[in-house]
């Protein structure tokens, strides 16, 4: 995909952005009906995070005109019919695994914004999907400390039976 102006790169911004405060929100509920509060306030500052970066960049593009786009940016809803309801998805997500998710989805939105930053002609689009990546970089930073403190409750007893030494035959 290449991004020839700034305009574009804010709506794609813009799309990114409104998605990972809705998941992340979606994120910070299921973490406070599991009872971890902590994971709940990490999940709930990233969506204040998100949601701020919309509002900003709301204000940077009043009065530009703004192509459309396709509903590219979806995290879970964008799979065929048949595949699983993505309340179910929550429902079964391990606090481990929700960090991971958004874990992932910052890196891949900072790979975006870096990938506009090496193509871009224009200096100004340079710099600002610059500006952009390093904003997700500081996400990634927060998401890299919180999964190094996570436990993960489930522990996979078939591979701790299945260690070296510990099948008696």
């Amino acid at each position: 995909m290449s991004i020839e102006s700034a305009a574009e790169l804010y709506v794609h911004a813009m799309a990114i952005e409104r998605e990972a405060a809705e998941r992340y929100g979606e994120f910070a509920a299921r973490m406070a009906d599991q009872g971890n509060e902590e994971l709940a306030s990490v999940f709930g500052k990233l969506a204040g995070f998100e949601s701020e970066h919309v509002k900003t960049l709301q204000r940077r593009t009043d009065g530009v005109a703004l192509p459309r786009l396709a509903a590219d940016y979806s995290w879970l809803d964008a799979g065929a019919p048949e595949t699983a309801a993505h309340d179910l998805i929550f429902r079964l997500l391990t606090p481990r695994q929700a960090l991971a998710i958004a874990l992932q989805a910052e890196k891949r939105a900072r790979a975006f914004f870096q990938h506009v930053q090496r193509d871009a002609t224009d200096p100004a689009l340079r710099a600002l999907a610059k500006e952009m990546a390093a904003e997700e970089g500081e996400h990634i930073d927060l998401l890299d400390h919180a999964l190094a403190r996570a436990h993960d409750p489930f522990v996979d007893w078939a591979s701790v039976f299945e260690a070296p030494g510990t099948v008696q035959r």
